[in-house]
């Protein structure tokens, strides 16, 4: 009798442990070290002590980068969502002297990779009303579709027949573009509500869907580089994500962005690994895990799931799963480890495997702090 009021017992207590982990497969329940606010101001408070970031340190950089534009948007959506007025006194006054002592590192607009700089200016005019911003970020925005004056006119023949399909002149079909293009796009759509920016942003991605998509919703590097390179598919997955959250229902491309983004979102499903995370090469188990990547990949599931993308149950433990496995990889002083260098394109397996893997590079820290805000986000 003993023996059998024991086993109900053990089993009761059996039942009571998974009922409480399956209470826990949400998104808001969290332990200390994984609570996003906790991660939030420790990683925006390594980037306010970080120096201006430069793809070559020691040197000094030449103009502010993306890995820092990246950055500097998501530590200033936290200082938003978290109501830190000190924080964002700090991310305000680190831009200052862009308007003065620091006008020289200001980029030029003629790149993705350079205009997407209008993004931090037209954050921090949403958040400051300060008109100065909105001028500079606009900037940015409107040159992605204005000619450029200075390039040589069969430059600019090429630049017009892509500006006559819709598409920006920077076009050029590799992957990082979808966020480079539709981020900043997407920030004057909401400073201005004028349409003309969401519109071609949206027409942007699908034209680029439909060229680079492989018929497992994933993307490979660049068409002479047929590998699917996390943080490649990572800008994808991101740009997607914040495409959408801005986009209007009534946008008459928005079906066709949300089924590709749903099919890459069941691509990622299959190949997240027992931790949590994806590799370098998304595919390949042998690949070093990657965290980049794995966190842009971990803020679209967070937003599919957030705005209803995604079928909640479904998707709800891998993107706990993700973060959980994240967040071990954040040191005390708020930096990210097993972050991709700075990586080009090229035919070479054995290339993508050798990358060097990095401690605080800034493409690691831009990631985790848009998780922060996704799962901040009511």
């Amino acid at each position: 009798m003993i023996t059998i009021v024991r086993s109900i017992l053990a089993g009761i207590a059996v039942s009571l442990a998974l009922y409480g982990q399956a209470q826990n497969i949400d998104l808001k329940t969290w332990p200390e070290k994984a609570n996003p606010i906790t991660v939030g101001r420790l990683v925006a408070q390594r980037f306010v002590e970080s120096p201006h970031n430069s793809f070559k340190p020691p040197a000094p950089p030449r103009s502010i980068t993306y890995p820092e534009v990246c950055t500097w948007y998501g530590a200033l959506k936290f200082a938003d969502i978290s109501n830190d007025k000190v924080l964002l006194e700090q991310l305000t006054q680190r831009f200052m002297p862009l308007f003065d002592t620091e006008k020289h590192l200001v980029p030029r607009p003629w790149h993705v990779d350079f205009a997407v700089f209008g993004t931090v200016p037209l954050e921090l005019y949403q958040q400051t009303q300060n008109k100065t911003f909105r001028e500079m970020g606009m900037r940015f925005a409107d040159a992605q579709w204005s000619l450029p004056i200075d390039s040589p006119q069969t430059v600019k023949n090429a630049y017009q027949k892509l500006l006559d399909k819709g598409l920006t002149w920077q076009t050029r079909y590799w992957i990082d573009d979808m966020y480079m293009i539709t981020m900043v796009q997407s920030k004057a759509f909401q400073v201005t509500r004028e349409r003309k920016y969401i519109d071609r942003a949206a027409h942007e991605m699908l034209v680029y869907l439909d060229t680079i998509q492989k018929e497992n919703g994933l993307f490979y590097h660049a068409p002479d580089a047929p590998f699917f390179w996390g943080r490649g598919n990572g800008w994808m997955a991101a740009g997607m994500s914040e495409l959408l959250s801005s986009l209007p229902i009534d946008n008459a491309n928005r079906p066709a962005i949300l089924a590709s983004y749903k099919k890459m979102m069941a691509s990622l499903k299959k190949y997240q690994r027992k931790d949590g995370l994806w590799g370098q090469l998304i595919d390949k188990p042998e690949s070093w895990v990657e965290t980049s990547g794995s966190a842009m990949f971990t803020y679209a599931l967070i937003t599919g799931v957030r705005n209803g993308w995604l079928d909640a149950k479904e998707y709800t433990p891998i993107a706990r799963k993700a973060w959980l496995a994240l967040v071990d990889y954040i040191n005390e002083q708020g930096d990210i480890s097993n972050v991709c260098e700075g990586t080009n394109r090229k035919d070479d397996y054995q290339y993508y495997l050798d990358r060097k893997q990095k401690t605080g590079d800034m493409h690691g820290q831009a990631p985790i702090l848009w998780c922060v805000n996704a799962l901040l986000k009511k």
